[in-house]
């Protein structure tokens, strides 16, 4: 037990490193050429108290400005994203009992784009304890869709995997269709709701970073207790049951929390699929089926992941910027049809 506990905590040191380092590796990549140095030296003037004994004056401050106010945030928000959608994956498959099960396969990101396209097409102003209209909309339309989509699959206690797929897929294109009908009659909020259903991180700043990280950040804690839980349920329901676990109010639980780190992802990033299903079945190749390892892992990896993705999405045929969902949806696209196949083998 000590030696998988260590095991453990080197994956996660080692995950932790990594990403701190491409962090900076991928802040320091665009058009405009800064060294890591010297935005460990930004970024550390920005620190209180120790901000006066950083020298900046050989730093061009236009520099400074890229770093600062363009792409660190980025990278902090893709990292975000990344994290909150590679959980929300490894934690629906453990649930689902299913490897194909992420919020976009099943349907959860297009309801929460719905729901964000409704508050800009019908400019709602609702926010609520610090969050935009937006992302409560958002997180509304994603609760929707995955308790559609749940209550289509599920036969009896059981939900099979065709049917869920089935029902995801379902569910998915048609809020979509939705969701094109409200682009085609609001011209002027035509660009906004593309913007939702191809995904970019482009030009957002620091606030989206301070609003999400907070609730994001507590919400991947919460599921992290839940682990345990995610383990004994792989076992199967009625054992989960006998063992002591309420399965349902479990389920309930970690529904709402995985719909809501996905809806908060959606609102700042729009439509950003695959992650979560391409992540969590990497590191559970890597380390295994137990969620004490496989959600903060899933979480690391997907951060890494995310700003990989990102940084090629700027850079790739720069000045043009591809849209991020579509550099996660050549990676994830492939990859689905390949665990697809796997598993038609297996039946």
């Amino acid at each position: 037990m000590k030696a998988k506990t260590s095991r453990y905590n080197l994956i996660i040191t080692m995950l932790v490193i990594a990403l701190i380092f491409f962090i900076g590796l991928f802040t320091a990549i665009g058009t405009a050429k800064v060294s890591v140095g010297d935005i460990f030296k930004i970024i550390v003037s920005k620190i209180p108290l120790i901000n006066e004994q950083i020298d900046l004056s050989n730093i061009p401050s236009t520099s400074v400005s890229i770093i600062w106010n363009l792409r660190l945030p980025r990278v902090l928000l893709g990292a975000m994203v990344g994290a909150s959608l590679s959980m929300a994956g490894a934690t629906f498959q453990g649930m689902f009992k299913n490897p194909m099960a992420d919020p976009y396969v099943i349907g959860i990101s297009s309801g929460a784009a719905l729901g964000a396209a409704l508050a800009i097409v019908f400019r709602i102003d609702l926010g609520i304890l610090g969050f935009s209209t937006i992302s409560i909309f958002a997180f509304g339309g994603a609760l929707l869709a995955v308790s559609v989509v749940y209550n289509i699959a599920r036969i009896k206690n059981k939900v099979p995997v065709t049917t869920l797929l089935l029902a995801g897929v379902a569910v998915g294109q048609f809020m979509t269709a939705i969701m094109s009908f409200m682009m085609i009659m609001s011209d002027k909020d035509m660009v906004k709701i593309i913007y939702w259903t191809l995904g970019s991180l482009a030009g957002k700043g620091w606030e989206p970073v301070l609003k999400m990280s907070l609730p994001s950040i507590l919400c991947m804690v919460i599921i992290g207790f839940y682990a345990k839980d995610l383990n004994i349920l792989l076992t199967g329901e009625e054992s989960a049951q006998s063992l002591g676990v309420d399965v349902e109010r479990t389920k309930r639980y970690i529904l709402l929390l995985g719909t809501f780190i996905t809806a908060l992802s959606v609102s700042v990033g729009g439509i950003i699929g695959f992650v979560g299903l391409i992540v969590p079945h990497i590191v559970r190749l890597l380390v295994g089926p137990d969620h004490r390892i496989l959600l903060p892992a899933s979480a690391f990896l997907g951060a890494i992941f995310m700003i990989f993705a990102d940084t090629l999405a700027r850079t790739l045929i720069s000045p043009i910027e591809i849209p991020v969902g579509i550099i996660t949806a050549l990676f994830g696209g492939p990859f689905f049809i390949y665990l697809l196949k796997t598993k038609m083998k297996s039946i």
